[in-house]
């Protein structure tokens, strides 16, 4: 008969096995778990050259390259037919494909709600938000308006339809933005004028061509450090924290918010990145893991000043349930608006 000192130490060493083997069987897919690309890596631009979305698309490459941070290449590849429903579609085909992944904007929401194209965010796999894109309200520098309320009120004692507002696409981010504009205006509206791109934005208000644009910062900046655009407010609750000059008199911080000015709009826009269906943890957590290795260089810290980023960042469950509410947000605007696609 087995003594009692006998049994318990027996009892601890098959609890201490089952832990053990607890522990063991964790740790085994951790370290199986470990993946990284086995041939170049398709970077997605769900939209044209130029704008905000390919311009962020492209450093990001660069940085990549410039460190040495990952050992396959990345080809950026642009494809932003349909309101970028090409580059979304060939993502939602890529499941279980690693090798792709793209750069997404509020087209992730307004493209599928406004054309009735049969694709989802939820097609996809979420990855990280890298930040959020300001939108700013500008106008030619020779123009005469010197604060958003004043265009504001040139545009409401106008002529219904007479100043031209450029944007990107139709039924995009800058169309809802200016639909906002026109609750503040009404009853006059602005004849809004699509273009492929914020860079063809930029040069159509740089040439007169429309009296107005809310393109993204980095997609004027130079035309406003060049001295032919002018910035009337931001659409944010806050002015931006960047307050290193931009121009001889003025940084981003010298901006007041659109609230602040007497224009009671905000709005701001995704820059963030997903893969095909089908995605792995282990890979979902490499392009997370490579875009903070992105996110700690100084090349990165520049690029979100010189762009005036908000630089809020976020992966895994909270990143989701981000994209979720926006989904939701992005479907009442555009309900509001009438834009929604028939049988949405």
């Amino acid at each position: 008969m087995r003594s009692s000192n006998s049994r318990k130490n027996r009892r601890n060493y098959v609890q201490a096995a089952a832990i053990f083997g607890i522990t063991a069987t964790a740790a085994a897919p951790a370290m199986a778990q470990a993946w990284e690309p086995t041939r170049p890596i398709n970077f997605i631009i769900p939209a044209g050259t130029g704008g905000g979305a390919d311009q962020m698309a492209r450093f990001l490459q660069g940085v990549v390259t410039k460190h040495s941070l990952m050992k396959q290449p990345m080809v950026v590849v642009n494809k932003g037919g349909g309101a970028g429903a090409e580059g979304f579609l060939e993502m939602k085909h890529a499941k279980n494909d690693p090798h792709k992944i793209v750069i997404t904007l509020s087209n992730l929401f307004t493209t599928p709600l406004g054309t009735g194209v049969p694709f989802n965010w939820k097609d996809l796999t979420p990855v990280s938000m890298l930040a959020l894109d300001q939108f700013v309200l500008w106008v030619n520098a020779e123009a005469p308006y010197k604060t958003a309320k004043e265009f504001i009120d040139a545009v409401k004692a106008g002529d219904d339809r007479k100043f031209k507002m450029g944007g990107t696409g139709s039924k995009q981010e800058d169309q809802i933005i200016t639909v906002a504009l026109e609750k503040l205006t009404a009853p006059k509206k602005f004849t809004y004028i699509p273009y492929a791109g914020g860079g063809a934005v930029a040069t159509q208000l740089v040439g007169k061509h429309v009296d107005s644009t809310v393109n993204n910062p980095i997609e004027a900046v130079s035309q406003w450090k060049a001295g032919n655009l002018r910035p009337l407010c931001l659409f944010d609750a806050k002015r931006s924290v960047y307050t290193a000059k931009i121009t001889a008199t003025q940084a981003w911080s010298d901006i007041p918010t659109c609230k602040e000015s007497g224009v009671n709009t905000e709005y701001q826009m995704l820059r963030g990145i997903f893969m095909g269906p089908g995605a792995t943890p282990a890979q979902v957590n490499y392009y997370v893991d490579l875009f903070k290795k992105v996110a700690d260089t100084p090349d990165w810290k520049k690029f979100m000043e010189d762009g005036a980023f908000n630089q809020t960042s976020m992966s895994g469950e909270e990143y989701r349930k981000w994209v979720e509410a926006n989904d939701k947000l992005h479907y009442d605007l555009m309900k509001e608006a009438g834009f929604l696609a028939q049988g949405k």
